[in-house]
């Protein structure tokens, strides 16, 4: 299967520079080189087919080629920003034989520089993603229960003094040791009657009292009409409420 090339930047205006050789390993300085006679001058294009990247610099005019510069790493050997500027870089250029040179490239603007940088840095990411291949989706847990699957749960209440107790059940609001507590009022028991309305004791012959009600009173004599005005003595057959 045949790849196709694909074109990550293009650049109009680039400037190349001869630089000296570098004599310390504290890499190259843009100010080292004279940036005001730049050996040539053109058209920068980042190029990727598959994984190869390849910088070319052509004639802006007729897309003849100039150098090209194959990138195998960012950062590396192939493509080295300098020290002292953002817009400068070092090429290592090579031909169809094999043969290398290093060359100085400049940007006359610092959006280009960073255009290079993220273009260079997204390329590569790609590039790890595939060589590390598809991962396979993570295989999801299953929290739920089994057919017939249970939970137990241990509970403990801690006192503030640090000890553990058992939970106890629950006893329902106003029950006292389980039972019930008694009625508001319930729990006195009405007084005995007084000596005055006890009966009287039978004398023997005599015929039975009738028996009445000494705790209530006498309704009937109270409600008939035809009965005499209760008297003092038997307003005392009433209670008091």
């Amino acid at each position: 299967m045949d790849t196709y090339e694909s074109v990550l930047l293009v650049k109009n205006e680039v400037f190349v520079f001869k630089i000296p050789p570098k004599t310390t390993n504290r890499g190259y300085r843009a100010a080292d080189w004279n940036l005001q006679e730049p050996q040539w001058t053109g058209r920068m294009r980042l190029v990727s087919k598959g994984e190869e990247l390849v910088m070319k610099l052509e004639d802006k005019t007729s897309g003849q080629l100039f150098a090209k510069c194959p990138i195998d790493k960012y950062p590396g050997v192939a493509l080295e920003s300098v020290t002292d500027s953002s817009r400068y870089f070092v090429l290592k250029i090579q031909d169809d034989n094999g043969r290398s040179a290093y060359i100085g490239l400049g940007f006359g603007d610092r959006s280009d520089s960073f255009d290079l940088n993220v273009a260079l840095q997204d390329h590569f990411k790609w590039l790890r993603k595939e060589q590390e291949g598809p991962t396979g989706p993570q295989q999801q847990l299953d929290l739920g229960f089994k057919d017939g699957e249970t939970i137990k749960i241990n509970m403990k209440i801690t006192k503030k003094d640090g000890s553990d107790t058992k939970p106890r059940r629950g006893v329902g609001a106003g029950m006292v040791g389980g039972l019930l507590p008694p009625p508001p009022g319930g729990s006195r028991l009405p007084p005995p009657p007084s000596p005055q309305h006890a009966p009287a004791p039978a004398v023997p012959g005599a015929p039975a009292a009738a028996p009445t009600n000494s705790e209530w009173g006498d309704f009937n004599s109270a409600s008939a009409p035809s009965q005499p005005a209760t008297t003092p003595a038997n307003q005392q057959n009433w209670v008091q409420f």
